[in-house]
């Protein structure tokens, strides 16, 4: 797996908390770079985590599951892509003015769930270096989560949907190309 699938399953894996930092930054009424950051921090740190965390767990399982490995990664994959296309349709704004400490445990904790099932994927891809991988995905929902914020304090719900609906489809459609790259009928 290349740099530029790396950087788009990180876009796709930040769009959930993308979206829940537009919500904190509706919800809240005094901005602040701390409170951006904040959000940022908490929710990019999961990111970076959780994958890791989801890594260490497959391979512990690779051997049992090795001739099968590209049909998890195509199944997580989508059932994640598909899940957050379908929070894009709902309506829940979920989010408040509270940063405290529970708060944000939850929300990266909630946001991060999906990372984990992707870093048990990545188990069977056989990355070269995982510890960039998951510090890219860290970084890179750091920044879109501190822009969600920001966002959303400024301009409103309108990206909500539109981040989780194309999070969705980027996460589906590489979980399809592993699959067809695995069974040879395409290649990168």
């Amino acid at each position: 797996m290349g740099i530029t699938e790396i950087i788009l399953i990180a876009v796709g894996l930040s769009m959930d908390a993308f979206a829940v930092a537009v919500c904190k930054g509706l919800a809240t009424k005094c901005f602040s770079v701390r409170r951006m950051l904040t959000v940022g921090i908490w929710f990019g740190g999961f990111q970076a985590l959780m994958p890791a965390i989801g890594f260490l767990l497959g391979t512990s399982f690779e051997k049992y599951i090795k001739s099968v490995d590209h049909w998890v990664a195509f199944i997580l994959l989508s059932i994640i892509g598909i899940n957050m296309i379908r929070e894009s349709q709902s309506c829940d704004d979920g989010g408040c003015d509270d940063m405290s400490f529970m708060t944000m445990l939850l929300l990266a904790l909630a946001t991060s769930i999906d990372a984990l099932a992707v870093g048990i994927s990545f188990a069977f891809l056989g990355l070269d270096s995982v510890v960039l991988t998951f510090l890219i995905i860290g970084i890179i929902t750091l920044v879109l989560s501190s822009v969600g914020f920001f966002v959303g304090n400024r301009f409103g719900s309108k990206y909500k949907s539109r981040a989780e609906l194309t999070g969705g489809i980027i996460l589906i459609l590489m979980g399809l190309k592993i699959l067809l790259e695995h069974l040879g009928i395409i290649s990168f």
